[in-house]
């Protein structure tokens, strides 16, 4: 786990905010502990991604997750797709239609925290992998991260406080792939979609893993093919972004690699993230 001393807090002095980004087939192994805290009255979030209603449905009922006490805020679709969120706290306001998505796919979910000066808003993202490149996929994924660009900057004219979580599908730099020259001329590494992501953080974001991990080389996803989590052939495409207005109060973040471990696991692993 991943510590760095910050400025005292003074944003959310109210708050305590745990949130993990995961799969859904990932839940099911860790949802009975979230997240062991040690701390009593302590708000915790899940953002999940690959939720489709079907899996999402079949790993667990709704009713389950309300006996752990979490609510869930749920955007699929058949067979493919979706995000939600799990929550033990109130969202102010849950929307969907974040950006105009023409083939209708359900990739982002967004919820405002009540904060005591502006709401915590928190948008919890599925990036289209865009391969094949030289495809409509391609093509796909470059007009959504456009889209999404546009609406973030429009978004941070009236709130500040935001937090973008989920898979990207984007490998930012070299030091995120175990072997980069094999991605050269795949859509999670091309030039053009790495500078989207860097022209996100320009807007006012940090990635919160790197930023507090300079050199460090760890993963979030390990394909299941060719013994990819044994030999730890792995890529960094999972992503915590907070906006610089909240970046003194991040207390640490943890690639958890445990659930990738397990029989059967997502392909993904959690990260966890605490801001205070």
């Amino acid at each position: 786990m991943s510590k760095a001393k910050f400025k005292k807090p003074t944003l959310f002095s109210a708050v305590y905010l745990r949130c993990s980004s995961i799969t859904a087939r990932t839940y099911p192994s860790i949802v009975s502990k979230p997240f062991s805290s040690g701390s009593t009255g302590v708000e915790k979030v899940s953002l999940l991604k690959n939720c489709n209603l079907f899996t999402f449905r079949s790993i667990t009922s709704y009713e389950d997750f309300k006996k752990l006490g979490f609510t869930s805020y749920v955007f699929g679709q058949k067979s493919y797709n979706g995000v939600a969120f799990l929550s033990k706290i109130k969202f102010e306001k849950i929307t969907t239609g974040f950006i105009k998505d023409k083939l209708n796919q359900s990739r982002i979910i967004e919820g405002d925290i009540k904060n005591k000066s502006a709401p915590i808003k928190l948008i919890n993202i599925y990036v289209p992998n865009g391969n094949p490149i030289n495809t409509e996929k391609y093509d796909y994924k470059k007009n959504w991260l456009n889209l999404f660009i546009l609406q973030i900057k429009k978004t941070l004219l009236r709130n500040k406080n935001i937090i973008i979580a989920g898979d990207f599908n984007i490998l930012p730099e070299e030091i995120d792939c175990h072997d980069y020259t094999k991605y050269e001329n795949d859509a999670l590494f091309k030039l053009e979609i790495r500078k989207k992501f860097r022209e996100l953080l320009n807007l006012g974001f940090v990635d919160v893993y790197r930023h507090l991990n300079k050199d460090k080389q760890e993963y979030t996803f390990w394909d299941y093919t060719a013994g990819s989590w044994q030999k730890n052939n792995g890529l960094r495409i999972d992503h915590f972004l907070v906006s610089n207005n909240i970046l003194n109060n991040v207390k640490n973040i943890n690639i958890n690699k445990k659930p990738r471990s397990k029989l059967k696991p997502s392909d993904h692993t959690p990260i966890e993230l605490e801001i205070i």
